[in-house]
């Protein structure tokens, strides 16, 4: 999932924070001064009589001195806006607790009691949506990371491990399904139309793994035979009305169950697995032990109101929070610092699954280009950290790109280096050894380099470093020998205001390469260097000709390479690479460099021709490539994203960058208008289905389209309504809308209006809507946006509207770098009225601004405007405050 718990500073939690920290200053928590918890609680039963307005919460702590803690006789019970109701120790009540700041704390002589304590709780009153909240009249709970200390008193850190023993009574008419975790062991009806549920888990797990639901559901209910022939009941629970919408969520979570038996040896281990939609959730979704909690979006799917790309990412949460059973739930993380632990691994699993539920090459190229577009950003800027922290003030500021993308990327590293077979031993090693314990990235890593017969001694700096290693290539060829001279920087991170890293060392960089044949396109095979040195050598014998370099195939490395090479080199390899990604990746690497010169106001008329007629002979290459099937294909025709093309510069003009790259998209659209309208009519042709050449056939549909709105807008836009007119699924709707909507006249407009009242009251389809336009290249974007904040069907209170609305705006670099500076007002009002409402939801748009010591002066100042106005705000969250504090510096 993506949120997490902050323990406690004291001597019995986890970390200890600085002394004396100024007013408002957040504390800091460091990973070095972990200490183990004083204090276990070996068993929880928890008793809620449930209601939306009112909750009352009896919570029996079986607790026990930790005999590797430090014999404090205190014991810290972490609250967040709690005032106990009742304390009760060994059935006696008491009056001499104590509060210190939020958190309970109780003097307890000998090594075990049994502590009781009851609160109150407002779940309808829970903006925040975290600890227990309403939503639409649902009662769920959200507590990664530190949320269920605002349901009861407990020590909320991930290395308190327990069995959870749950109680729900409540309205049958308002809550008639009651949900917990685990299995639920009997049923009954009480008084006044009330009725209740207990429910056990037998496994012990931390605090953020608990979760209840209790409303109006209906579900989806099928079963799954484990290898070791247990029957599983599996549910997919939503509100009435959805339930039709459910089947492929369905699908990808038996198909989750069956690959991780095969693929990493992990039975599911209950025997049922619940998974409800909410409306309301600031994240994903949530891997609770047996009662998975998903935002509906990764939920509800079917062809008019989900487009292929809503499929995909469906079937890839489901896989990665049923995967977190294993890589999260039985094995847990010790503290938050190792949140990589469970996240990098499970997101390395859930982009294996869906390589092999789809196509590989095309999931590789999807996970980089997620890995470029958010994280590299990040290495490179004021919150750029190691993928394993070492300090933190507010946790769920760290459920970030590095932590999970990059975290996937180191780990896949270690299993190019082993290979399958001796990463699986490691991985099986990893399972067996840590069964039900909270484990260190350390363990990790250990386990992998025992298990996979691997030293990874050096390797284990990518845990500890943060930034994107700059690896930079020189071919030498003499006689038959190429030599390829390669240094690796790993750049100094300053997080400014904050702590740096100003001096690293190398690490140890996977790359695989092939040498190609200038005159039989061939290569004698795959091989894998690894550059371990700030400067080596590599030496390859047997090349009378000069071969053309393929490296870093399949990203093997999550590494910003620079290597200067041909333009026609460039174009054979994106023309006839046998590597998916290295063809990919010549065909970015030829518009990049094309763009940088342009944008750096390097190339003279001749030499810029001459660089579009390369592109164009690429592009050419792989529209008439028989081989090529159209999901490949739309692929490889994507251009460079403008953050992307950004990041190669040391100081940016986002105009600039978005002015050239419009106009290479124009040339290309109207130096090939035939081309893309012949490609148009072909693939319009291709009949509704959810095979890979269907759902390539509508990727490239939308990508003609888009090329054409640039450089022949009018055919785009007789085009594009009647693909809007004759669309029979979301994929081939979206598409056309999205030209439609960055376009002027009157069609837009009923387009727009027609869409919204087609799938009025479908909050997922009503967010595209919202989308759509912010994030367009209609020249009175800004205006369009502030009036999409006043529409009836914009609220403040749902993440996924604020999100649809404000984040695709966020990202849109046209409007966000307006040269006004409107744009960064935009965002910086937002986090201002959104900040008290929901404070996790609105740290997610400081980074936007943030990046602005890489943008050029006029607009720096603007952002950074903007920031110091958000820092002057009086009560300022410590999400908020974090990131606005460590982006000033």
């Amino acid at each position: 999932m993506d949120i997490a718990s902050r323990p406690s500073e004291t001597p019995e939690n986890p970390q200890t924070a600085d002394a004396a920290p100024p007013p408002q200053a957040p504390l800091i928590i460091r990973r070095q001064d972990y200490l183990p918890p004083a204090w276990l609680v070996p068993e929880i039963a928890l008793d809620f009589a449930l209601g939306l307005d009112a909750t009352h919460v009896t919570a029996k702590l079986n607790v026990r001195r930790n005999p590797d803690g430090n014999g404090a006789s205190v014991l810290r019970l972490n609250g967040d806006q709690l005032a106990p109701v009742a304390v009760r120790i060994d059935g006696q009540a008491v009056n001499d607790w104590r509060l210190d700041g939020p958190d309970l704390l109780l003097d307890l002589p000998g090594e075990a009691h049994q502590v009781t304590i009851e609160t109150q709780l407002n779940p309808a009153a829970n903006s925040q949506l975290m600890g227990l909240y309403a939503s639409h009249g649902m009662l769920c709970t959200q507590c990664e990371a530190e949320g269920f200390r605002r349901i009861t008193f407990f020590p909320d850190r991930p290395d308190v491990l327990s069995t959870y023993r749950v109680r729900m009574s409540g309205d049958k008419a308002a809550f008639p399904i009651l949900l917990s975790n685990g299995n639920c062991e009997a049923t009954g009806e009480g008084p006044d139309g009330t009725h209740w549920a207990e429910w056990y888990d037998p496994w012990p797990k931390p605090c953020y793994l608990f979760a209840l639901v209790a409303g109006d559901l209906v579900a989806n209910h099928d079963s799954f035979t484990t290898r070791s022939g247990r029957e599983v009941a599996l549910n997919i629970w939503v509100r009435k009305g959805d339930e039709g919408r459910t089947q492929h969520a369905m699908d990808s979570l038996k198909h989750s169950f069956r690959w991780d038996e095969e693929a990493f040896g992990r039975e599911y281990d209950l025997d049922l697995f619940n998974v409800v939609a909410v409306s309301d959730f600031n994240m994903g979704a949530m891997e609770n032990k047996g009662l998975n909690v998903f935002n509906t979006r990764y939920v509800l799917a079917d062809p008019d109101t989900a487009t292929d790309g809503d499929y995909d990412a469906i079937e890839g949460v489901i896989g990665h929070e049923y995967f977190h059973n294993w890589s999260g739930n039985r094995v847990t993380c010790r503290d938050w610092f190792q949140l990589s632990l469970k996240e990098g691994f499970t997101v390395l699993r859930d982009q294996m699954f869906s390589a092999d539920m789809g196509s590989p090459a095309v999931k590789r190229i999807e996970d980089v280009r997620v890995l470029r577009a958010a994280q590299f950003p990040e290495d490179s800027g004021p919150l750029a950290h190691p993928i394993r922290p070492d300090s933190y003030q507010e946790i769920s500021n760290f459920y970030t790109a590095t932590v999970y993308n990059k975290g996937a990327e180191v780990i896949r590293m270690m299993r190019t280096m082993a290979g399958p077979e001796r990463f699986r031993a490691g991985t099986d090693l990893y399972f067996d050894r840590h069964d039900g314990e909270a484990a260190t990235c350390e363990d990790f890593v250990k386990a992998i380099e025992d298990g996979a017969k691997l030293d990874l001694t050096q390797f284990r700096r990518w845990y500890s470093q943060a930034g994107t290693p700059q690896v930079s290539i020189v071919a030498d060829h003499r006689d038959d020998t190429l030599v390829l001279n390669m240094t690796q920087v790993v750049p100094a991170t300053l997080n400014h205001g904050g702590e740096g890293q100003p001096e690293k060392q190398p690490v140890p960089i996977p790359l695989k390469l092939a040498l190609f044949d200038r005159e039989t396109g061939t290569h004698r095979g795959e091989q894998l260097i690894v550059l371990d040195q700030a400067e080596q050598r590599f030496v390859f014998e047997g090349h009378s000709r000069p071969p053309i370099v393929s490296i870093n195939r399949g990203f093997s490395a999550p590494v910003a390479i620079e290597f200067e090479r041909p333009a026609k080199d460039l174009v054979f390899l994106a023309a006839k690479d046998d590597d998916a990604f290295a063809r990919y990746e010549a065909m970015q690497s030829l518009v990049v460099r094309h763009l940088i010169a342009v944008v750096g106001g390097n190339l003279d008329e001749r030499a810029r021709n001459a660089e579009r007629g390369a592109i164009a002979e690429a592009f050419g290459a792989v529209l008439f490539d028989p081989t090529l099937d159209d999901l490949m294909r739309g692929e490889l025709l994507i251009l460079p994203a403008e953050g992307y093309l950004a990041e190669q510069f040391l100081v940016a003009d986002p105009a600039a960058i978005h002015a050239e790259r419009e106009a290479l998209k124009a040339w290309l659209g109207d130096a090939m208008k035939d081309d893309w309208q012949d490609l148009h009519d072909r693939v319009s042709a291709a009949p509704y289905s959810r095979d890979a050449a269907a759902r390539g056939a509508r990727k490239l549909k939308t990508q003609a389209l888009a090329y054409l709105a640039a450089g022949a807008p009018a055919e785009a836009k007789t085009r594009a309504i009647v693909q809007y007119r004759k669309a029979d699924n979301m994929t081939d709707r979206q598409g056309a809308l999205m030209v439609l909507a960055g376009l002027d006249g009157a069609e837009r407009e009923e387009a727009l209006a027609d869409f919204h009242a087609r799938y009025a009251g479908n909050a997922l389809v009503i967010d595209k809507w919202f989308s759509l336009q912010a994030g367009s290249l209609h020249p009175k974007v800004l205006e369009h946006v502030r009036q999409l904040a006043e529409h009836p069907d914009f609220t403040m209170n749902n993440p996924n509207r604020v999100r649809a609305l404000y984040m695709a705006f966020a990202v849109n670099a046209k409007g966000f770098h307006a040269a006004s500076g409107e744009g960064y007002k935009i965002i910086g009002d937002l986090i201002r009225r959104l900040d008290p409402i929901n404070p996790q939801t609105a740290a997610r748009f400081v980074p936007s601004l943030g990046r602005w010591r890489r943008i050029e002066p006029k607009r720096a100042a603007q952002m950074r405007a903007e920031l110091e106005r958000i820092a002057a705000e009086p009560s300022l969250s410590r999400d908020v405050l974090e990131q606005v504090t460590k982006s000033l510096g």
